[in-house]
């Protein structure tokens, strides 16, 4: 016990320094610890508060655009037009020939889109804003005013409210909604105005009155839905001009002029219109086809079928109809426009040259018969 009690004294000096070096120690790290930590609080970034969840949309925000979106958005579907071809083994084989847009405008399943949209196909896939993929039907296709009527079976779904295309005025927004370049930008939304209403437009020696607009337009958005501020739709986006150089010119058939024809499509799978039952070609160029004896204005008939209104009025190939119904017809578009115009079962007046002279005749318009 004694031998222990000294080498406790004896080595106690030591064992105290090392007592207070730890003390001392801990105290300076303890000190600059704290300095540092304070240091790296100071020079920390500031916290960028998370945004609130669910935030409404201000006033400022939630636009006449955004509403009428959200509204007529869900109504705008995807429309892939499918056809058999021959692969390089000369098998059968379904390919894509392109995809477009519709609008549902009933809650059955009844989509409105372009004749050109659904042209040729052998098979219809329909892609509905919920995601879904589902079979569709051609109803009636019309390629004179590129309308046609497409059925699903997917239960109710929600459907578009028309507005009228007559009270249309120009400088009032526009909102385009459709596929653009297919499936990957489906429902997008694009703006502009309404830059002219009854827009005379000639597609295919035809003559239509359209709505112009300078919302874009683009490959894939045929079919889709031109909408008003109000979220209704005002016309059905048709075509575009493309031409190197020129922006901001696409078309829409106004829905005033689409209802009675989406109607007959529905209805009866086509749609009935006057009819002379003539193939013509203007005067002008009937007389590079060798005509003689022909006037410079005027239709050239080069056929006429029989039973038809012109042949039933004594009509004959070779004549030319000068003016219908009190209209000078100068052009195969003037004609159209002019039996385009009137009703089934309607008399008019026929003014044409015959050899150099001019005669009159009455025709009775018919229908177009069923092909």
């Amino acid at each position: 016990m004694a031998f222990s009690s000294y080498k406790w004294k004896r080595y106690w000096p030591i064992v105290a320094i090392a007592i207070i070096s730890a003390v001392i120690g801990g105290t300076i790290v303890s000190k600059f610890g704290a300095g540092n930590n304070n240091m790296k609080m100071e020079q920390a970034a500031p916290l960028i508060p998370p945004p609130t969840a669910h935030a409404q949309l201000s006033e400022a925000r939630n636009t006449a655009i955004v509403r009428a979106a959200e509204k007529i958005g869900p109504t705008v579907v995807g429309i892939t037009n499918k056809a058999y071809a021959r692969d390089f083994f000369n098998r059968k084989i379904l390919i894509e020939q392109g995809t477009g847009s519709g609008v549902i405008f009933d809650p059955k399943g009844y989509i409105a889109t372009n004749h050109h949209v659904v042209a040729g196909a052998q098979e219809l896939i329909v892609t509905l804003a919920d995601g879904r993929t589902v079979p569709g039907k051609v109803l009636g296709s019309d390629i004179v005013t590129d309308l046609a009527v497409v059925k699903v079976d997917a239960g109710e779904v929600p459907a578009a409210a028309f507005g009228d295309s007559d009270s249309l005025r120009v400088g009032e927004p526009a909102i385009a909604i459709g596929n653009p370049l297919g499936l990957e930008f489906q429902r997008t939304v694009t703006t502009g105005v309404i830059s002219a209403v009854n827009r005379p437009l000639e597609i295919a020696e035809r003559r239509f009155k359209l709505i112009q607009t300078d919302a874009a337009i683009n490959p894939g958005n045929s079919g889709g839905a031109l909408v008003n501020a109000d979220g209704q739709v005002i016309g059905i986006n048709s075509a575009k001009i493309a031409v190197a150089g020129v922006e901001g010119i696409g078309f829409a058939i106004p829905v005033n002029t689409a209802r009675p024809i989406l109607q007959s499509l529905m209805e009866s799978g086509r749609v009935a219109r006057p009819w002379m039952g003539v193939s013509i070609v203007d005067a002008a160029t009937g007389a590079r086809l060798g005509y003689a004896n022909i006037p410079e204005n005027g239709v050239l008939l080069v056929r006429i079928s029989a039973a038809s209104p012109a042949a039933k009025a004594g009509l004959r190939e070779g004549d030319v109809v000068i003016k219908l119904a009190g209209v000078d017809t100068n052009t195969v578009a003037d004609l159209r426009s002019v039996i385009d115009q009137r009703k089934i079962g309607e008399k008019i007046e026929v003014v044409f040259n015959r050899n150099g002279k001019t005669q009159t005749t009455s025709m009775v318009l018919s229908d177009v018969p069923a092909e």
